[in-house]
């Protein structure tokens, strides 16, 4: 009897820490896994990865990463960016954050639609999980566009939970805490900002980013089959009070 070809699942920011994290956890589980990032020909990746090159505000890229796959059972939407020191305030900073944070995100996910339908009808278990952050939650007084575009992508996974769910598509969200990436290096590097965060967070630690993959691998796992349009904080109680 031949082999089944492995599902596949594709990471889109899956150079940086979380969507490596993630990345890396799709291929130990056995799926054909792909990472989409704008600076995948400068990365280093894994073996069990492969990498495509992808510019997530951009239509003809998007269409060009995801052109010879058939069928998608995962889709990861990890792509993200910030402007520090006040720059969100400008707006056309602003509008740059959000084209790539939250519109980014569905012009992904509506390229997909098509391949993950497939996934479905050939009797896989299908699943977008966006990576959204405590700012879905929070506003913020530094990083107003990165709060917004995240928390609207909060609601646009609501919003295509509710669109999708006759289609078969379960469509979730993980929202990490302080984690210890190169997006929350000045932050973690600056000694009063990380001890009043820890002091902040229940667990009394920073994240790592393997601490979101756990959230991730359930919400795209049969275990999560009646669940959609949910947000898992994946933040060490810093949600929580």
């Amino acid at each position: 009897m031949p082999e089944r070809t492995p599902q596949i699942a594709f990471v889109s920011g899956g150079t940086g820490a979380i969507g490596r994290a993630i990345s890396l956890a799709f291929a130990n589980a056995g799926y054909r896994t792909i990472v989409g990032a704008i600076d995948v020909a400068e990365t280093t990746l894994p073996e069990t990865v492969e990498g495509r090159w992808l510019d997530v505000t951009n239509r003809d890229s998007v269409e060009a990463a995801l052109s010879d796959l058939d069928a998608l059972s995962i889709l990861i939407n990890c792509a993200g960016v910030t402007a520090r020191e006040g720059r969100e305030f400008d707006p056309e900073v602003f509008a740059g954050v959000v084209e790539v944070n939250l519109t980014g995100a569905m012009r992904l996910t509506m390229a997909a639609r098509p391949r993950l339908r497939t996934a479905v009808q050939a009797g896989r278990d299908v699943a977008v999980v966006n990576v959204c952050s405590m700012l879905s939650f929070f506003g913020s007084p530094t990083v107003p566009a990165y709060a917004a575009s995240k928390g609207g992508l909060l609601l646009l996974t609501k919003s295509l939970a509710g669109a999708w769910a006759e289609d078969g598509i379960r469509v979730n969200a993980v929202a990490p805490g302080y984690i210890e990436t190169d997006l929350t290096r000045p932050l973690h590097d600056t000694p009063e900002l990380r001890d009043r965060i820890e002091r902040r967070t229940p667990m009394r630690r920073w994240g790592r980013p393997e601490d979101v993959t756990g959230a991730v691998m359930f919400l795209c796992s049969d275990q999560a089959r009646f669940v959609t349009g949910t947000v898992i904080a994946a933040d060490g109680g810093y949600s929580a009070i």
